[in-house]
């Protein structure tokens, strides 16, 4: 069993959760989480980038002058490649980076990812998270207090403007409901900021599932 502390606002803790490591797949499965954190970078890939071969260049294709006789070397039509404004020799075309996983394996990796972050103690647990109106000084305040100083990904319930419009300005810190989180969200920010609602939401949908 793990013991979380359940902080406030102002970082001093005002309860606490046991979280049962089986909840979260028991152990760390290094393996899989590698492969969702390469499928979550690929997925990110634009794969856009093309360039045009001697095929796709205007121009004729007719020999520009004979082979023999007139003193120059020897050449052939202005599309080539070793001529400005020729095509390329290996020209790029668009690629698809994409890659998938089943579901169950993403779920997986996910219960992997937020399982090494309570390992590390890289876990917080707000009691309650609620904005009256769009106030970044305020939200940034917190996140002092919390001793959040790097990288934080949190977790809520659903979505709320008001929180969405206070930390949007704070550089790596990102925002996600509980539905939306995924392994490679989770291992690119140093630490994880659930509201104590997210956490036991997700922990419920992990012993329904």
């Amino acid at each position: 069993m793990i013991t979380l502390g359940v902080l406030n606002k102002d970082g001093k803790e005002v309860g606490n959760l046991e979280v049962d490591e089986a909840l979260f797949g028991g152990t760390i499965r290094h393996a899989l989480l590698k492969q969702a954190i390469v499928m979550y970078h690929a997925n990110k890939r634009v794969g856009t980038a093309a360039t045009k071969s001697r095929g796709m260049v205007e121009g004729s294709t007719r020999k520009l002058y004979k082979q023999k006789g007139t003193g120059n070397a020897r050449a052939g039509a202005s599309r080539t490649p070793v001529r400005k404004g020729g095509g390329h020799t290996f020209a790029k075309a668009a690629r698809d980076f994409r890659q998938d996983m089943p579901k169950k394996q993403r779920q997986l990796a996910k219960n992997s990812a937020i399982l090494a972050k309570l390992l590390s103690n890289s876990v917080i647990v707000l009691d309650q998270l609620k904005m009256d109106k769009p106030k970044t000084k305020e939200f940034a305040t917190i996140l002092k207090n919390l001793s959040i100083t790097h990288s934080c990904i949190i977790a809520i319930p659903q979505y709320d403007v008001n929180i969405l419009k206070s930390m949007r300005n704070i550089p790596k810190i990102d925002l996600v409901t509980i539905s939306d989180l995924n392994a490679g969200d989770i291992c690119n920010r140093r630490k994880m900021l659930f509201t104590k609602e997210a956490f036991t939401a997700l922990m419920d949908s992990n012993k329904a599932s």
